[in-house]
């Protein structure tokens, strides 16, 4: 079978998904890195403070001149919004290139290609236009592929197959294990806080009565604000109810593209598109991105 029947793979989009996808990556890597340093050096400095020797009083300065340090490369560099422009770009960059390979508005199999491809190369220009300077590694050129004018030449049905199986199909299946994944990560950290509030609170009993002289109750308070802010950071519950949405929806829409002849097809591939976008559109108001 030739491969422009298995669909886009991400290597088949214009550089200028790769571009922004990896720039996504980096920026995702470096604030949880930099959310987890802080995080841990919180947690040691309330072990510092709760010692009471001089060598603990000097790693606690440290720890605090090591926050400080994160703190300010947080603020400085803002990985943050190089994950959630990136993303954007990426994401967006991918329903262009669906919806001109499979003949979905505003880019129908009826244009001529030199007009379609022309309108693609719009599209993707003013994307980039207002893209935040953080959402992208160096690009090269901003064409449609090979892989995706020679998906777009093929029959209705191909093209139907190849959209259904490659794009709504997949995409429904992530959305789901991720759905599933989230939901189970939220219930565990869920009785880990739990645990450790019930740790916190036989060790301040302890300390009350007299059998425990270290502030174990401190600490672990300070493991628990830790816990909670990381949880907050990873919003697994919100994801989770998010990505069983998108699901869903996807489910509705797989079925209407099924039943979608040629007439109707660029409607119903601009209307799946959109679903898809939701969902993302939803994912970066949940994280404060505008």
């Amino acid at each position: 079978m030739d491969r422009t029947t298995e669909g886009l793979r991400d290597d088949d989009l214009p550089v200028v998904f790769r571009s922004s996808d990896a720039a996504s990556l980096i920026g995702q890597r470096r604030y949880v890195r930099g959310t987890m340093w802080r995080l841990l050096l919180a947690v040691s400095a309330a072990l510092c403070g709760a010692l009471e020797h001089r060598a603990a009083l000097i790693g606690l300065v440290t720890v605090f001149v090591a926050t400080v340090c994160v703190e300010v490369w947080l603020l400085a560099e803002r990985p943050e919004q190089a994950w959630y422009d990136g993303r954007a770009l990426a994401e967006s960059t991918k329903t262009l290139a669906w919806r001109y390979a499979v003949g979905g508005a505003p880019f129908p199999t009826d244009m001529p290609p030199d007009e379609a491809h022309r309108r693609f190369h719009e599209r993707l220009e003013t994307l980039l236009r207002e893209a935040p300077a953080t959402s992208l590694a160096p690009v090269g050129a901003i064409a449609a592929t090979d892989a995706m004018t020679a998906l777009r030449s093929r029959s209705f049905a191909d093209r139907k197959r190849s959209y259904l199986r490659y794009r709504t199909e997949d995409q429904q299946r992530w959305y789901t294990t991720k759905a599933a994944g989230n939901i189970t990560r939220a219930r565990q950290w869920r009785l880990l806080l739990i645990a450790i509030e019930g740790l916190g609170l036989a060790a301040a009993i302890l300390r009350l009565t007299g059998l425990l002289t270290f502030d174990l109750a401190g600490v672990l308070a300070a493991v628990l604000g830790a816990g909670s802010a990381w949880f907050a950071v990873r919003q697994y519950e919100t994801l989770g109810r998010a990505y069983t949405f998108a699901a869903t929806e996807l489910s509705v829409v797989h079925q209407r593209l099924v039943l979608a002849g040629d007439e109707s097809w660029a409607q119903e591939v601009a209307d799946a598109e959109e679903a898809i976008s939701r969902e993302h559109t939803m994912w970066r108001a949940s994280r404060g991105a505008s």
